[in-house]
């Protein structure tokens, strides 16, 4: 075997049992795809936002495809790796030929895959409550992939550096801010004036901005792009550097 091949042999070996794993975690995956719909079809069907769209879901949509990706990408991966992490199934991992860079990896194709699935069934949830998206789905899906790595990093960096007990609080402490300083159920101009400017200097808030002005009018305002763009390459290169498997 050519030695280019063996690391993408690697790669995919674990991305295959990574997926088991998440399979098997069958409460997790239900939660990280029931939240993301009660919180779309209830903030569509209750007048509580201060939106001043026609549809609220034309808001909701893409922000809550942006807390899926969010949840998927930093809660779960970040809480299951730390578990793992502490009962030393890494420890074991790190014995064989997977290098740290390969487990990253995977462990990012594994949420992709899961975020697949959140999408498939988000839009069509979206839609029957009357979320028609124009503009560029590509556009999007690039954002999303941006914000993938960046919350992948941000969730294997606390994972592999922090006692699993810690990164449960810090994960889930970090999902509720960014909830509510992403712009993903309120509006980030119903923030007050410096709690807007932090808010977008952050991931959640340069995503749901992504994503709704790729699928509205499938513009690419600069300012998020750039903010997700730092997040993803700072994040996962921080991980990588940091990681301890044990």
């Amino acid at each position: 075997m050519s030695r280019p091949a063996r690391p993408v042999r690697a790669v995919a070996a674990q991305t295959r049992v990574e997926l088991l794993l998440t399979l098997r975690r069958g409460e997790s995956l239900l939660v990280t795809l029931g939240i993301p719909v009660l919180l779309l079809v209830f903030f569509s069907l209750v007048d509580v936002l201060p939106s001043d769209l026609d549809e609220p879901v034309d808001f909701l949509a893409p922000g809550i495809l942006a807390l899926a990706v969010m949840s998927t990408a930093m809660v779960s991966l970040g809480i299951a790796t730390g578990f793992e992490r502490q009962y030393g199934v890494l420890k074991r991992l790190g014995s064989t030929p997977l290098r740290r860079g390969h487990l990253l990896t995977a462990k990012g194709l594994a949420v992709l895959a899961v975020e697949v699935l959140q999408v498939a069934v988000l839009v069509p949830v979206a839609m029957v409550l009357g979320w028609r998206p124009g503009g560029s789905v590509p556009l999007a899906a690039a954002a999303l992939l941006l914000a993938t790595a960046a919350f992948a990093g941000l969730g294997m960096l606390m994972a592999g550096t922090l006692r699993a007990e810690l990164t449960l609080a810090l994960a889930n402490g970090l999902f509720l801010v960014l909830l509510l300083l992403g712009g993903m159920v309120i509006p980030l101009t119903a923030l007050p004036g410096a709690l807007e400017a932090l808010a977008r200097l952050l991931p959640a808030a340069a995503l749901a901005e992504a994503v709704g002005a790729a699928l509205d009018t499938g513009a690419a305002p600069a300012g998020p792009w750039a903010v997700l763009g730092v997040w993803a390459v700072t994040t996962p290169a921080a991980a990588a550097a940091l990681f301890r498997w044990e």
